[in-house]
């Protein structure tokens, strides 16, 4: 009972109260950043705020949640299950498709 009274009366204000927040601090951090950082660059409002806000979740967020759920969680399992052999194989894999990222073993040697 406890949980329904929380999710029908807290939870609704709660998430109106968090999206106006952000929305008037993204609102704020813009029209004192970005006028002054770039020439001709217009103040927003509060709508345009919330706007951008959604358009940084769509590009660099994720819409899963954070219960083990979602793609990181998805190739840390698969790496748990693949045996030693499996990984090297992965890897060399991906040093012949990207090339190699470790450090090398002499960094102050010059290319040969």
């Amino acid at each position: 009972m406890k949980k329904r009274i929380w999710i029908f009366f807290v939870a609704p204000p709660a998430a109106v109260l968090f999206v106006f927040l952000f929305g008037e601090l993204v609102k704020y951090l813009w029209n004192w950043l970005i006028p002054a950082l770039f020439a001709g660059a217009h103040l927003i409002t509060f709508w345009q705020a919330i706007g951008l806000l959604l358009l940084c979740r769509i590009l660099f967020g994720s819409w899963h949640s954070k219960n083990g759920s979602g793609p990181r969680r998805h190739w840390s399992r698969k790496w748990e299950s693949m045996t030693p052999e499996e990984r090297e194989k992965f890897r060399q894999r991906m040093r012949a498709r990207c090339g190699n990222w470790a450090q090398e073993e002499n960094p102050t040697a010059g290319p040969a």
